[in-house]
């Protein structure tokens, strides 16, 4: 029942900043994990940040100090504010949430991806 949407991507210039949107829809009762990961062509999909089960923060090490993750409860909306882009960071990127519903049905629901580009 649970959808996500994200948003925010597009081409930027190394150096540039974008701010991932990930709206939600439908209903979940308890959320274990959310996060963000990402995926280039010819390589696995990656980690790239995620808030655990009572606030907790995980970052990759290759964008820890650039990038924030921060969700809106009220809004059911998660973002991932990202700083000084690099070249590397090219992918799509992928929302993700882990949790259960009303009758405690596991759920492991990804939004669609939105494409980063940071050019040269």
């Amino acid at each position: 029942q649970v959808q996500l949407v994200e948003s925010g991507g597009g081409l930027v210039q190394p150096g540039g900043s974008l701010r991932l949107s990930c709206a939600a829809s439908g209903s979940i009762v308890s959320i274990y994990n959310t996060g963000w990961y990402r995926q280039a062509p010819g390589k696995q999909r990656e980690l790239v940040a995620t808030i655990g089960s009572g606030g907790r923060l995980n970052y990759a090490d290759s964008v820890k100090g650039r990038f924030t993750i921060s969700r809106d409860n009220a809004k059911s909306t998660l973002y991932l504010q990202m700083n000084d882009l690099k070249p590397e960071d090219t992918a799509v990127y992928y929302c993700n949430v882990v949790g259960s519903d009303y009758v405690h049905n596991v759920l492991n629901v990804w939004g669609q991806g939105t494409q980063v580009t940071v050019s040269s």
